[in-house]
């Protein structure tokens, strides 16, 4: 492995400096009134230079998205090692994403708006956000498969997406949360993950087999 040099680690430093004052100043004064001028000011560098590393504020909250799930990835690593059962890996692993994101609470409820639009590349559903998508439906993917659980075998491959989106559920829920410590996000997730666990536990039977194979082939045509 190549040491990084005096030169890439300076490039680090002032790349990260430029995301930890962009990400201040969205908390204090808002995304809209946030300006690549105001961040560069703060950081104590140029406008040429914050754009030279972020060339506008939408890139700026992507790396955000890259920050929060590598902190959510760390955070669900020891619970992903040592337990096997899947409601409660599914259970502590929004848990986590709840508490590692409470820092930005205040942010991504003057955020959400931007994000919520359809052809704002700051979407999680955008071509721009696929990363952070992807990295995150991997957590869901290492729930399904670390899981001692039985499950439909169809529904198991599926499964890592459809949690990707029921987490986006949770992300909504938590946006509009004003209870303290959001302990009503935590109580949602307590209300839900059961039910997940009790469908994708019955997914195997004979029964609800043609069910599960039914949903997942409607999940297929909307894709398309």
């Amino acid at each position: 492995m190549t040491e990084p040099t005096p030169r890439t680690r300076g490039s680090d430093r002032t790349r990260e400096a430029i995301v930890e004052t962009a990400l201040r100043l969205f908390r204090e004064r808002g995304y809209e009134a946030t300006t690549m001028r105001a961040i560069a000011a703060e950081a104590g560098v140029s406008v040429g230079n914050a754009y030279y590393y972020f060339a506008s504020k939408e890139v700026l909250v992507q790396a955000y998205y890259d920050r929060a799930q590598a902190e959510h990835e760390a955070a669900c690593e020891k619970l992903l090692a040592t337990e096997h059962r899947f409601a409660a890996r599914l259970a502590g692993v929004l848990r986590e994403w709840v508490r590692v994101s409470e820092p930005y609470h205040e942010f991504a409820v003057k955020f959400f708006k931007h994000a919520a639009e359809p052809s704002n590349p700051l979407n999680p559903f955008s071509a721009e956000s696929s990363p952070a998508r992807d990295a995150s439906i991997a957590i869901y993917r290492r729930v399904v498969e670390g899981s001692s659980d039985r499950m439909d075998s169809e529904l198991r491959a599926e499964l890592p997406e459809l949690l990707w989106l029921m987490s986006m559920g949770v992300v909504l829920f938590w946006v509009h949360d004003e209870s303290e410590g959001c302990r009503r996000t935590h109580r949602f997730i307590e209300l839900t993950v059961p039910l997940v666990d009790r469908l994708v536990g019955l997914s195997h039977l004979p029964g609800l087999r043609g069910v599960a194979r039914d949903f997942i082939a409607g999940v297929h045509e909307l894709r398309e």
